[in-house]
């Protein structure tokens, strides 16, 4: 097992916190319908999301692993360049799926309902992030990250619906 899946299952806190408001939990791995690389790569689903969505590792390797997000409406990006990224994503901008721009104008405002719901959200995440030993970035850096991954070393990822030979399109586009 990862490191830092070990961590998260050690942290009861940081595990709440991913779970909501993050909607990332490590026992929902299997991802809804049957899925494959188009480049015959390694694919192993993780965790995944309240919604049917899922993260999987792509590729060989550990915490390096590429990470790919496929939601349960026929939607894929890779979000992350190794775990540790996903999770700095998931704890500063945990409402990226409502951001399908990514511009700061949507996260100001996806963050403004979630502290409304959630007025000690910054206190939880940084207790979280401890616990983890990652460093923040900021959200803008962060959603900037989730922009290049996506149209950068995302752009040749593919994942195809085996079934059918059908590839998810693309949740983050240019």
């Amino acid at each position: 097992m990862h490191p830092l899946i070990t961590a998260l299952a050690a942290h009861d806190e940081t595990a709440d916190f991913l779970a909501w408001p993050g909607d990332f939990a490590l026992d929902r791995g299997d991802h809804v319908e049957e899925v494959h690389l188009a480049s015959g790569a390694a694919l192993e689903g993780f965790a995944g999301d309240g919604a049917g969505g899922t993260y999987f590792f792509c590729g060989e390797g550990g915490e390096e692993h590429p990470v790919l997000y496929a939601d349960s409406e026929g939607g894929a990006a890779l979000v992350a360049i190794g775990l540790p990224e996903l999770l700095r994503l998931l704890l500063v901008a945990p409402w990226w799926r409502d951001c399908p721009a990514l511009t700061a104008e949507e996260s100001a405002e996806a963050a403004a309902d979630h502290l409304e719901d959630m007025p000690d959200l910054a206190d939880r995440r940084d207790r979280a992030a401890a616990a983890l030993g990652l460093a923040l970035p900021s959200e803008a850096d962060v959603l900037a990250r989730l922009r290049e991954v996506a149209t950068g070393a995302g752009k040749d990822v593919v994942l195809v619906y085996t079934p059918e030979g059908t590839p998810y399109r693309r949740l983050i586009t240019g």
